[in-house]
């Protein structure tokens, strides 16, 4: 790799890194190229070779925080081929958790702002990139649930589970809007809250398993 491509390709990593941290803290409409090149420390004719312009930019680097978070905290994580369906399931929930709860990431930040502040640029990609995952969890629902589990029952057992994973999303943006102030719950123990959410999902769904006919 010839030194200018190697240069060419740490101002895109660096463009990327900035711009997924700085949108998720101020969201689209609120960011300016100028504030991420600064934080990139390189110029606005970078991001026009590398990506065109602040919508391109905006999508490459939901993609690049969500892959990475991906790649940082696998669904599958310390699941063997012989584990079980509730097993597989503790796993996945797990590494949400984890990517959710991380300083660093900030795929999920960028979804809540987008949501509070539609653009309506992400729709594509989220449906390309997040659908799968969650197109996993539902077969996985199924799988813990019964063939015999109807799609309500497993969209509201996805609901319940996304619903306590993304309550640590919403705590970090309280804490950074009001940093000195002391806040109702404390979940910054991310082992002990992910176990947590495990057990009270598994419970859930044994109890809910036993209501369903066989």
């Amino acid at each position: 790799m010839t030194d200018l491509k190697t240069k060419s390709e740490n101002t895109r990593s660096r463009l990327l890194n900035a711009a997924s941290r700085i949108f998720a803290e101020k969201g689209f409409q609120e960011t300016t190229i100028a504030e991420i090149c600064e934080q990139a420390k390189t110029n606005i004719a970078s991001v026009n070779y590398h990506f065109r312009d602040k919508e391109t930019l905006y999508l490459e680097a939901w993609r690049f925080a969500f892959n990475r978070e991906l790649a940082l905290y696998p669904p599958d994580t310390g699941v063997g081929l012989d584990a079980n369906n509730e097993q597989r399931l503790a796993a996945r929930i797990t590494a949400l958790i984890h990517r959710v709860a991380d300083p660093n990431s900030y795929s999920f930040a960028i979804i809540h702002k987008e949501m509070a502040q539609p653009t309506r640029l992400l729709a594509d990609i989220l449906e390309k990139e997040i659908n799968p995952q969650r197109l996993q969890m539902f077969r996985l629902l199924k799988d813990c649930l019964g063939e015999q589990a109807s799609e309500q029952q497993i969209q509201y057992c996805h609901a319940s589970i996304m619903g306590q994973c993304f309550q640590l999303l919403r705590l970090k943006q309280m804490q950074k809007a009001r940093p000195f102030r002391s806040h109702p719950s404390d979940l910054s123990n991310t082992e002990a809250f992910a176990e947590h959410v495990v057990q009270f999902s598994l419970a859930g769904i044994q109890a809910l398993k036993h209501q369903i006919p066989s």
